[in-house]
């Protein structure tokens, strides 16, 4: 899942960014609305974690503006404004959550998990053949057998799931393991697919390559 960080504070920022990619999230780090508002206009966001507090552009115009553009990603307000009238002005504007700073980690990555399940189904749980997806503790598992995973393919798991059935692209894959700082090739993506369909064949679920396009999981 990639996320955009709208944050202008650089050292919460860095250590946001940290434990989100810690977590196994992709994510683009901008200090500023105009460029937030560019990046979600060019890129496949799953979520934007924003300030209000912003140089050129302030967060609640930089929501307004996206909304305006019926750009659906789902937004977590993260900021210091923590009146009454502040939280309604935000989510009037079309935000999803609102969390106030100083905050606490823990609550945060469950509230980022919850906005990402708005793009999926919105379950904690995806069933597909014998495998259970758990969205809340981001894990694979057989029963109560978790399927071991590496960042790299729990990521691309991760978008097969909520695809199951259709075409996913190396291009959709690449887009959303890559960040501005580190871009995956094709040739990665197959070695990863590669090792990720022996893992899975054992359980009944079949990834097929279809050939010059992307791939197919089925159950």
């Amino acid at each position: 899942m990639k996320i955009l960080l709208v944050e202008d504070d650089d050292l919460v920022a860095d250590s946001l960014a940290r434990v989100l990619r810690g977590s196994g999230y992709v994510v683009d780090c901008v200090n500023d609305g105009q460029y937030a508002e560019t990046a979600v206009k060019t890129e496949p966001y799953d979520a934007v974690i924003l300030d209000l507090g912003l140089p050129n552009m302030d967060g609640l115009e930089f929501l307004k503006r996206i909304r305006s553009k019926k750009i659906g990603v789902p937004v977590l307000i993260l900021t210091a404004r923590d009146s009454y009238e502040e939280r309604i002005a935000g989510l009037d504007c079309g935000a999803n959550d609102y969390v106030t700073k100083p905050f606490h980690l823990g609550e945060l990555e469950a509230r980022v998990r919850a906005l990402l399940r708005l793009g999926c189904s919105n379950a904690p749980n995806v069933e597909i053949g014998e495998l259970t997806f758990d969205t809340v503790r981001r894990v694979l598992k057989k029963g109560n057998e978790i399927i071991e995973l590496s960042p790299r393919e729990y990521a691309v798991m991760e978008i097969l799931i909520h695809n199951v059935g259709s075409l996913v692209t190396k291009q959709k894959i690449a887009g959303a393991l890559s960040d501005w700082e580190d871009s995956v090739s094709f040739n990665a993506i197959d070695i990863i697919v590669h090792r990720l369909r022996k893992k899975l064949e054992p359980f009944g679920l079949k990834l097929q390559t279809i050939r010059g396009l992307g791939f197919l999981v089925e159950p």
